[in-house]
């Protein structure tokens, strides 16, 4: 589905702007960072246009209980979004390196670089990060362990 998902992701931003800090999928569930236009903080609007855009994309799949099939709801999503405003660019970083260790976290890869849906790659490229970011020696200052 991540193929269906990026294309959503791509095209909301048309209609409803956002820059897209960070973001990881995992098997059970997506963590992003964005950055919106100034004096607007409508995150939900933004989720609703790309579960829109990519529920029809994905086949049908995951739990839909009683109360998501009287609400027409598709078990791929959960139905409520974690939403937390940053407060300065210090907040900012430290969201955005929690969310591309949160695999590790997770268990579902050693180490950040083998998180093959993350935003992590492009950091990298980027030069923000080396590819050994959050090695074991560095998570003590990162205050992650």
């Amino acid at each position: 589905h991540i193929d269906d998902m990026r294309k959503s992701f791509k095209q909301v931003p048309q209609n409803h702007p956002y820059t897209l800090d960070a973001i990881v999928n995992m098997p059970d569930h997506l963590q992003c960072i964005w950055q919106l236009p100034k004096d607007e903080a409508n995150f939900s609007t933004r989720w609703r246009w790309i579960k829109v855009h990519c529920s029809p994309l994905m086949n049908k799949g995951g739990i839909v209980n009683k109360s998501r099939q009287k609400k027409g709801a598709r078990g791929i999503w959960q139905r409520r979004v974690g939403e937390h405003l940053m407060g300065d660019n210090k907040d900012d970083a430290q969201h955005i390196e929690y969310s591309h260790y949160h695999p590790v976290n997770h268990g579902h890869v050693d180490h950040v670089v083998d998180g093959k849906d993350s935003s992590f790659h492009q950091c990298v490229d980027q030069g923000i990060y080396p590819s050994h970011w959050a090695a074991a020696d560095a998570l003590i200052n990162l205050g992650l362990k």
